[in-house]
């Protein structure tokens, strides 16, 4: 998915998405293998792009405002992904996360949303579940707006109200913020632009001599 290789006009991830959506939308984006074994779901680019849209539309119509910030609090899966192009679709910037687990430090999450001031959870109703005991005290959960992207209600129509690739992302804007481990000091967050994330699938593309067929495979954690 790199940038130079694609049409100039393609500044942003948004743009990226649907131009394979519209070129390739049969030709699979994702798969996710459980236990790096066997395939438990995987995504086309159309499916991908569909889901990002619904998510996005779900987002803006609820009164989330474009450039908020969104805690992405997801088990490993294909989940995750349609989360963070649904962020990216709405303009909203993505604060991956680990999702919280029962009897286990909450410091480094704690940590990351007094730095960031997120105004929504992004995750799955399982993990939703899972955590509510968890967080149940902690008076960061009370000013989140929870969202399990897996049970959104079933859209009207299956094409959005809104027009995401008339945004004007500029290749400067902040797609996500990336947060370091915080095991030698608190966590610091790095702004990671569209631009660094099409320079960096640029780079990938060219360093590993990739080809259109070609899969690669990745085991690092989404919050990693």
């Amino acid at each position: 998915m790199g940038a130079r290789i694609l049409d100039s006009n393609i500044t942003n991830f948004v743009d990226l998405l649907r131009f394979r959506a519209t070129e390739h939308p049969d030709r699979t984006a994702y798969i996710f293998l459980e236990n790096g074994e066997v395939e438990e779901d995987r995504l086309t680019y159309a499916q991908l792009d569909r889901r990002a849209t619904e998510i996005a539309d779900y987002l803006l119509n609820s009164g989330i405002k474009q450039g908020d910030r969104a805690l992405l609090l997801y088990s490993p899966g294909l989940d995750f992904i349609t989360g963070f192009f649904g962020c990216l679709y709405a303009g909203i910037i993505a604060v991956p996360a680990y999702p919280p687990r029962r009897n286990q430090s909450l410091d480094r999450l704690q940590a990351i949303a007094q730095d960031c001031s997120p105004t929504l959870a992004l995750t799955t109703q399982k993990v939703i579940t899972d955590t509510q005991k968890t967080w149940q005290k902690d008076p960061l959960s009370s000013t989140l707006t929870w969202l399990a992207t897996d049970a959104l209600p079933i859209p009207h129509s299956p094409t959005s109200s809104l027009h995401y690739s008339s945004f004007l992302v500029p290749p400067s804007a902040t797609a996500f913020l990336q947060y370091t481990s915080g095991s030698t000091g608190t966590p610091k967050g790095v702004m990671v632009s569209h631009e660094n994330m099409l320079h960096n699938s640029e780079m990938i593309y060219v360093c590993f001599e990739s080809e259109p067929d070609h899969t690669g495979v990745s085991w690092l954690p989404f919050h990693h």
